[in-house]
């Protein structure tokens, strides 16, 4: 049985353990997620104390435990000194954060995962620590995308370019200020408002239900199981840019879009990956104090 092993590892969660350890639960390319224990490193003279901070990436040799691994030698790689000198950042490097660990798995490589969470975090790292306007607008929107990319890599991404329904493409229609259609949760997407009557409709004969929910803005519901809601055309645009590689910079425009497409993600997330994103309520503190 192999006693020691090397691996290379994004640090994204810690907790204190004793008087001097911390457990430090760890993205591998090679094991996936691994939680191991950093013996030491709240002391102040330890040699590798700086490498347990969160998004530091080391190259580890870890030494099997019975319950938990033990890091024994830590070489940094690399690590975003960036996003802790921005709170907007720092909240949006740890809600990446919280959706990998619920997305990856142990005892199995998560290359890809691993290169796609360091991309985003590198792009996070290299926006703008300005509070105006246009530079929150651009911190939400690229948190949006890799939220987007870590669902799509999940194989749980919603569908935003058609109706579920019907297939039909759908195009936001900007010439009408109360043009809107609708997204569910659970069913994964868009539809047009007459599907969504029509599913609403099915679910409350399924369910006995005499009354048929209406359709529910996230901002304004207070619903625990938001499940329905809708979008107009600005929300429906940013959502459909996500999916590609980079964003389009010259068409962020409205941040209040990218603050309703994190909110409708949010829900989706917690939905489909069966979690709890805590780092939103940083967000939502982060960004109350400023209107778009």
């Amino acid at each position: 049985m192999i006693r020691n092993y090397k691996a290379t590892g994004i640090n994204l969660k810690s907790s204190p353990l004793g008087e001097s350890d911390r457990v430090l639960t760890v993205l591998t390319r090679e094991f996936g997620l691994i939680r191991a224990v950093a013996p030491g490193v709240r002391k102040q003279r330890s040699t590798i104390g700086g490498r347990s901070e969160l998004f530091v990436v080391n190259e580890l040799l870890l030494a099997k435990g019975r319950s938990l691994d033990k890091i024994t030698q830590a070489e940094t790689v690399e690590s975003h000194p960036g996003l802790s000198r921005n709170l907007g950042k720092l909240a949006s490097a740890q809600y990446l954060a919280e959706l990998a660990i619920a997305s990856a798995l142990s005892d199995q490589p998560q290359e890809e995962l691993f290169c796609l969470l360091s991309e985003h975090l590198k792009r996070l790292e290299r926006l703008s620590d300005r509070t105006d306007a246009d530079s929150l607008a651009l911190l939400v929107a690229h948190l949006d995308q890799a939220i987007f990319h870590l669902l799509a890599l999940a194989g749980v991404a919603p569908q935003v370019q058609v109706c579920c329904a019907t297939r039909r493409p759908l195009m936001p229609n900007f010439r009408d200020p109360n043009w809107q259609i609708g997204f569910s949760i659970p069913s994964g997407g868009t539809f047009s408002l007459s599907e969504l009557a029509n599913l609403e409709t099915e679910r409350s004969e399924a369910t006995g239900s005499a009354h048929i929910g209406a359709s529910r803005s996230p901002k304004t519901s207070a619903s625990k199981h938001l499940t329905d809601f809708c979008i107009n055309a600005r929300e429906l645009n940013a959502l459909q840019q996500l999916g590609s590689p980079e964003l389009k910079i010259g068409g962020i425009g409205d941040g209040g879009a990218w603050v309703s497409v994190e909110n409708i993600l949010r829900q989706y997330a917690q939905y489909h990956l069966g979690c709890a994103i805590r780092s939103g309520s940083s967000i939502d503190a982060y960004l109350e104090s400023f209107e778009f």
